[in-house]
Formats: C-alpha cells, sequence, structure tokens
C-alpha cells in the first residue's frame, strides 16, 4: 500500500464501514442534503463494470495492467485488493485535486484497510464508520454476489467492526434519515467558523 504524503489544503470526509450498512446510500443523500458542498471521490477498480455503471462516474474502471502501472507511479492515495476476490480498489491522488477545484471537501467511501492507509497520511481527515444490526439482511436483499461471496463479506464485515475505534466517529444505520443527519452533524462540527 502507498504511503507517499502530498500537501492538500481540501478536506478530507472518509466513511467506510462492512458491505451491507448502507454506506452508497447515506452517500448518495449526503450529496444531496449536505449544507457543505461534497464532491465524492470516485474509486479506480479493476473489477469490470456492473450493469449500469458508468465509468468516471461509477468507477475508474482500469485494466490490472493500467493499475498496476499507476500504483508504480504513486498516483494513489490508497489501494488494495478487497474481499479476497482478485479486484483491486483505489483512491487516485486526482480525486483530491479535483475536489478542490470544485470548492467541495473530498468525500472517500472506502473500506477500512484503505482508511487507514489515508489516515496515516492525513490524520486530520474526518473519519466515519457506519455500521447497521443486520449486514446479512442487506447483503442478501442487494441480489447481486453469490452465496461464496456473501460469506467473505460477513468474514470481512466481522474483522472491519474491529477496526471501528480507528474512526473519530461512529453513526448506526438503522433509520436512513437519522443516520444522514447524524453525518452531517458531524461535518458541519468540523467547519472552520467563517470570518
Amino acid at each position: 500500500m502507498s504511503a507517499v504524503a502530498i500537501a492538500t489544503d481540501v478536506q478530507i470526509v472518509v466513511l467506510s464501514g462492512p458491505s451491507g450498512s448502507g454506506k452508497s446510500t447515506i452517500v448518495r443523500e449526503l450529496l444531496r442534503q449536505s449544507p457543505i458542498k461534497l464532491t465524492l471521490s470516485v474509486s479506480a477498480t479493476t473489477r469490470p463494470p456492473r450493469q449500469g455503471e458508468v465509468h468516471g462516474k461509477d468507477y475508474y474502471f482500469l485494466s490490472s495492467e493500467e493499475f498496476k502501472q499507476r500504483r508504480e507511479h504513486s498516483e494513489f492515495l490508497e489501494f488494495a485488493e478487497v474481499h479476497s476476490t482478485g479486484n483491486w480498489y483505489g483512491t487516485l491522488r486526482s480525486e483530491l485535486d479535483r475536489a478542490k477545484s470544485e470548492g467541495a471537501w473530498a468525500l472517500l467511501e472506502i473500506d477500512v484497510q484503505g482508511a487507514k492507509s489515508v489516515l496515516e497520511q492525513y490524520p486530520h481527515a474526518i473519519s466515519i464508520f457506519l455500521t447497521t444490526s443486520d449486514f446479512e439482511q442487506r447483503l442478501r436483499s442487494r441480489g447481486t454476489e453469490s452465496e461464496a461471496v456473501i460469506q467473505q463479506r460477513l468474514a470481512t464485515a466481522k474483522s472491519e467492526l474491529q477496526s471501528a475505534t480507528m474512526y473519530g466517529h461512529q453513526v448506526l444505520n438503522d433509520d436512513l434519515q437519522t443516520a444522514v443527519q447524524q453525518v452531517i452533524e458531524i461535518l458541519k462540527t468540523q467547519q472552520p467558523p467563517r470570518s
């Protein structure tokens, strides 16, 4: 994993949580409701696009070779092979520049391993760990993964829950609007006062 730090004056918000915790739904609502301007960092991945996913919007879909080359050139803020699937995911450093150019905070929806790398480089990033009471039910209701993948994700979730204390904040997502409002309140407390 890369640990090359760069100077940045963009506020970084790290949102993590196990599969099934509702990260994508929370992110969608934050982008819609937050009074603080947020730009979602688009992750890069070597996995193939799912039905309806768009390159540059949902993910940057890279070949394994291109991902490797970018990794070797330190273009990633963080990267990891996720869920032991052989698929790589990462956050390109250029996504921080994009957020800065838009006058927004960079919102990174990343896994625990990636969050650890980002927090080592940017200890003042706002970090939020999302959890829910029933991961398994949510995973199964998505209908996008095989039983083997669901079992792997449940095992990963148990491990990730042990890392929750690494985050500055923890939010329970059993009610969507309550969770979204809690995250917004966390962001508002981190916003510098206006002069």
